[in-house]
């Protein structure tokens, strides 16, 4: 909402034309929730900021319905230092405010130029933030994330207060981190970090903060997460500013130490509490030469700011009517007087109104001196008990306490309403996951706020969690863990990490093998879904079987979850049936891999040539000689076991024609 040099290249909304009316003209800051631009309201002619939420939100529906109703309750706040809402849409999923168009720069730009102000400075800026903050204080609503980024310093001296209502609307997001806090680490509440929750002291205090930055120029906590800076909010005090920068007065220490108690209920009840507790020090503040109390230094070496008048306090002050009033010579407001105090006729002295003159009496119908001082006793005492009734109607009397209606179910919650004199509306439910279904999940305004008698609480009503359904996944193996974790994201729940994990002969190492719970059932947001993701085949150590038989080797690599291929061949070195080799031999290998096994037929055989002789038959005859050449050339080894006189061979062991190994020893017997 602060001029800024645009420093957008290319920006797909600068040129459009959002809802038929919003003419985008430049990008001004672009920040955590949202992107902030210049446009034309062309419908009205009037230059507007627009807030465009990031699609991380847009695409939420439970946080745009939840957006565009904090978007309402912050159009209904008027007030001089708020920045004002005039409207919310929604064009191509593009969700946006368009508000109030401030031209300036923001408390954080100052604070880099300047790195601290001067108490004077500091809480001339606090008093018109706190103004603001009383406003909606008193209209019910809670800032909840109050920082020097959400402070305009206008150009023209306004001091405004933005963004009421966006850190509600992201508070109550289930799908995003799991616990993440709203709103700025360093700003943060002791009871935002415990317990999740904020109210007007909550506000107190990160303007408390806030003033401590402005005194010393940095937070009072730092840390290497936001974890441990939020830790220290909850378990340490914030210490006086004084500690870091010498000269701060010990009313601005108190100031800051009261509003930035750990313990709400020590801190200022609202804003407009602690508003009046600034004024207090701020005018008992004693002022240099070179600051006059006011900004008029702040004003000459950086920029403008208007402050509300504070000299006087009536039913309507103007740190809550808005309405900026001049400074004092001091340039300071000087804090609020009791009222009636002073002589007649001077500031703060109601004027002294004078008596009618009594009318000159009739001596002779003079009433009697006792009667008339009866009359009189009865008229003052008459109008005395008609003064005290009005005070304390108008003081006291028509005010009430909003009750704690959370957790209550709607009768009990109308029924506690109306003995507190206030009327309850019940507004849209809402998915909880912590209040049962039909009991009271929210109202506005909190519990404990100072209400006229009569007025509406608005309730919200529990729908129970929100469910999801687990998503659907290929049985047959075909979902990859990476798909089905962004399907998990998309239903809002949450994947274990890391996955169980199993070795699976027909799935694809690194796609699922199931889900728990079941594909369908309904979850709450947040739940974890435990997958069961593939290793692939299970890897197996190889056995080598060489030399050892060829069944048992086919039985055991089969056992170990192999396919076993045989296959057969001479071996004069492996008996035949036992395994001449295996392929592969060694290593590991996986279900269902083939090992081949070579096994042995023996060594091969050749017919054994018949070299013996027919006696009766001399053609026939053969010598030793030509046997033993015979039989070498075949490839069989000779033996002569018997050698007659004629030479003649006449038999052979092993016989002719029967199959032999080559080498095999031949004997042969001659006659």
């Amino acid at each position: 909402m602060l001029d800024a040099v645009d420093t957008t290249m290319s920006d797909a909304l600068v040129g459009r034309v959002l809802d038929g009316r919003y003419r985008v003209e430049a990008r001004i800051a672009r920040g955590g929730m949202a992107t902030v631009y210049r446009a034309l309201d062309t419908r009205l002619d009037r230059v507007v900021a627009l807030k465009v939420m990031h699609q991380l939100f847009a695409e939420n529906d439970q946080f745009v319905a939840r957006f565009n109703r904090e978007a309402k309750s912050a159009a209904r706040l008027s007030h001089p230092n708020v920045v004002a809402v005039y409207d919310q849409g929604e064009d191509d999923g593009y969700v946006f405010l368009a508000m109030e168009y401030v031209q300036g720069r923001t408390l954080r730009d100052l604070l880099r130029e300047r790195t601290r102000l001067t108490p004077a400075e500091a809480l001339s800026v606090l008093e018109p933030v706190l103004a603001a903050l009383s406003a909606a204080h008193a209209a019910g609503l809670v800032h909840r994330d109050v920082k020097p980024e959400n402070v305009l310093l206008a150009d023209d001296g306004r001091v405004k207060v933005a963004d009421f209502g966006l850190a509600r609307a992201a508070a109550n997001l289930e799908a995003t981190s799991a616990t993440s806090l709203i709103g700025t680490v360093a700003y943060l509440s002791p009871e935002q970090v415990i317990r999740g929750i904020a109210d007007e002291r909550s506000d107190v205090y990160s303007a408390g903060v806030m003033l401590f930055e402005m005194l010393t120029g940095r937070p009072p906590y730092d840390g290497e997460t936001a974890v441990s800076v939020a830790l220290k909010h909850a378990h340490e005090d914030v210490p006086p500013p004084s500690s870091l920068v010498s000269g701060i007065p010990t009313s601005v220490d108190l100031l800051v130490a009261k509003a930035t108690a750990r313990d709400p209920d020590r801190r200022p009840h609202d804003a407009g509490a602690f508003l009046a507790e600034v004024v207090r020090v701020r005018g008992g503040l004693v002022m240099s030469d070179a600051d006059d109390g006011n900004l008029t230094t702040l004003i000459n070496r950086t920029l403008v700011v208007e402050l509300p008048d504070t000299r006087t306090v009536g039913p309507n002050p103007p740190w809550q009517s808005g309405q900026s009033g001049q400074s004092g010579q001091s340039g300071h407001a000087a804090p609020p007087q009791p009222a009636f105090a002073g002589q007649p006729g001077q500031p703060g002295q109601p004027p002294r109104i004078a008596e009618p003159p009594e009318p000159p009496e009739d001596e002779y119908r003079r009433p009697h001196p006792h009667r008339k001082g009866w009359i009189a006793f009865f008229i003052i005492l008459l109008l005395a008990a008609a003064a005290a009734a009005a005070g304390w109607w108008f003081a006291a009397g028509r005010w009430t306490h909003t009750p704690n209606l959370t957790k209550l179910s709607s009768s009990a919650a109308m029924e506690k309403a109306k003995a507190a004199h206030v009327t309850v509306q019940v507004g849209e439910p809402e998915f909880s996951s912590t209040v049962p279904k039909n009991a009271v999940v929210e109202q506005t305004p909190t519990a404990e706020h100072k209400v006229l008698r009569g007025d509406t609480v608005t309730i919200r009503l529990s729908q129970g969690p929100q469910l999801f359904q687990v998503p659907i996944y290929d049985p047959a193996g075909g979902t990859s863990l990476v798909d089905y974790k962004s399907e998990l994201i998309a239903a809002h729940l949450n994947i274990a990490d890391p996955p169980t994990t199993q070795y699976s002969p027909t799935v694809v190492a690194g796609n699922l093998i199931s889900v728990d719970p079941a594909v369908g059932t309904n979850e709450k947001a947040g739940t974890t879904v435990t997958v069961t993701v593939s290793l692939g085949p299970q890897p197996i150590t190889i056995v080598d079987y060489t030399s050892q038989p060829a069944d048992q080797a086919t039985s055991a690599l089969t056992l170990a979850g192999f396919n076993v291929v045989p296959t057969q061949d001479y071996s004069t070195t492996v008996k035949a049936g036992s395994v001449i080799s295996q392929t592969p031999s060694s290593g590991t290998g996986k279900l269902g891999d083939t090992v081949t096994l070579d096994v042995s037929k023996g060594p091969q055989k050749f017919k054994v040539p018949d070299v013996t002789s027919n006696l009766n038959d001399p053609q026939s005859w053969t010598s030793i000689q030509q046997a033993t050449k015979t039989l070498t050339d075949a490839g069989f080894k000779v033996k002569v076991g018997a050698s007659g006189r004629f030479g003649v061979v006449t038999k052979e062991t092993p016989n002719g024609g029967t199959m032999q190994p080559l080498g095999t020893v031949i004997t042969i017997y001659a006659q």
